[in-house]
């Protein structure tokens, strides 16, 4: 391949499509291609797409309506332009994408990516390439290291799959036909990934997957380490400041789990345990695995080692069968718990999932019940947020704010704080008095500068 040419990314959906478009980038850099903000500027677009959200195949055919007229552009320029689609709903659709969007070139599944190049090289040659098998060989074994200037451009905190697939199979979810069973990466190549992003300025890492705490994977005692001693001895390693894991599952907060709340002062007081519905009977018909009163019985132990935990959410509200009774339960367990946000969706089937076939409640109470449910997570929300009204906080600082000198930063509960301070505190964190409280972020005003400078240079430094 001749000279350079523009790569653009558009990720939706999950922290982990965010992960998996950044790999897909490393590993095209070496075959000549550098990442774009602009698609009009690209001679290959990537579509990582989600097909856990509502309509999620009809707004990948809405943007690739918008990606052929670019393409028929391009062409009439004399230039080429490349399309493909990955993800998810690439895993779920295969060949009818291409047979919807002739624009399209190339589609694969999230098992795939690392094979990339291969099937680039084929569109290239005027073919079209479909790859949605879920392959032997691990992807992340053949994967590219990014360069620390990449790694550096994506700024102080990184996310790090650790676990991929899901073995739950609730009667709502495609993870496990799209991702596939659970596979854990083993702890040397987690670690190495880790030592590479915190000797580029990587402050803080999430560590991440479908089912994060169900981690499994291999020591370099030849034993199977679980999620808490992955995150011990994540948390001994030089350079890193926080620790986050995401996505987790009620049945899998195991003793030793909830410990590290306590012991580890690295992992932040923050933890995401999506719950779906506070009905018993509802929690049944999705195949969650666990009661209300277990899940309760869960946040009791979190909180009892770590009073100050924010945590969030996951709601599905019409699920097929949910009464008025199922939904009052979901919104007294939210007050409840108290949760410091959550998201919160209308039940739309996926086809081949158990709950596309069970009789569905009217699109009109779906779309009343989510606007009330909603109201009660802002609720709670904003209650949160001004507890820390008064409160000096530790935040790490991760960019420009949108004005001249001041900087955006997150606390040890994920929110938002924006500070005057001076760009060279980026990558750092200092102590933050929280002076006033909005609807989507904090203000505040240093009450004690970083205790040492600077360790993080951004892109162009």
């Amino acid at each position: 391949m001749n000279g350079s040419r523009k790569l653009y990314v558009k990720s939706f959906g999950c922290q982990m499509n965010v992960y998996d478009s950044q790999r897909m980038a490393d590993t095209l850099a070496p075959k000549g291609y550098d990442e774009t903000a602009s698609i009009e500027d690209a001679d290959l677009v990537i579509l990582n797409t989600c097909h856990i959200r509502e309509k999620a195949a009809e707004k990948v055919y809405s943007e690739l309506g918008r990606v052929r007229r670019l393409k028929e552009a391009a062409a009439a320029e004399g230039r080429r332009l490349v399309v493909a689609v990955a993800g998810c709903v690439a895993q779920a659709e295969g060949a009818e994408i291409i047979r919807r969007s002739p624009a399209v070139d190339l589609v694969f599944g999230p098992q795939s990516y690392h094979r990339l190049p291969d099937l680039l090289a084929r569109a290239e040659r005027g073919g079209k390439a479909v790859d949605t098998e879920f392959p032997i060989d691990a992807k992340f074994d053949h994967l590219a290291v990014p360069s620390i200037a990449a790694t550096r451009a994506r700024g102080v905190a990184a996310y790090v799959t650790v676990q991929e697939g899901c073995d739950k199979f609730c009667t709502f979810c495609v993870v496990p036909y799209t991702r596939g069973a659970e596979m854990s990466r083993p702890v040397s190549k987690i670690v190495a990934e880790v030592e590479r992003l915190a000797g580029a300025g990587v402050r803080e890492v999430t560590l991440i997957g479908q089912n994060v705490n169900a981690y499994h994977g291999e020591g370099p005692d030849g034993r199977t380490w679980s999620l808490a001693r992955l995150l011990e001895h994540v948390a001994q390693l030089s350079g890193i400041e926080r620790l986050r894991y995401t996505t987790s599952h009620p049945c899998d907060m195991n003793d030793d789990l909830i410990a590290a709340h306590r012991d580890l002062p690295k992992v932040m007081p923050q933890l995401h345990l999506p719950v779906q519905s506070g009905s018993d009977r509802v929690l049944a018909a999705m195949n969650r695995r666990h009661t209300r009163a277990d899940y309760l019985a869960t946040v009791d132990r979190l909180r009892e080692v770590c009073p100050d935990l924010a945590l969030t959410s996951d709601f599905i509200v019409g699920f097929p069968g949910e009464t008025e009774d199922d939904f009052a339960a979901t919104l007294s367990l939210v007050d409840e718990v108290g949760y410091s946000g959550a998201f919160s969706f209308k039940y739309s089937p996926r086809p081949g999932t158990p709950g596309a076939d069970m009789k569905q409640v009217e699109e009109r109470i779906k779309s009343n019940r989510l606007a009330r449910l909603q109201q009660a997570i802002d609720e709670n929300q904003a209650a949160f947020n001004r507890r820390c009204l008064g409160r000096t906080l530790d935040v790490l600082f991760e960019r420009p704010g949108r004005h001249r000198g001041q900087l955006v930063g997150r606390s040890p509960y994920l929110q938002p704080v924006q500070v005057e301070a001076p760009a060279s505190f980026i990558g750092e964190i200092a102590e933050v008095s929280i002076t006033e409280i909005a609807s989507n972020s904090m203000f505040g005003v240093l009450a004690r500068a970083p205790a040492r400078q600077p360790a993080f240079l951004g892109a162009g430094a």
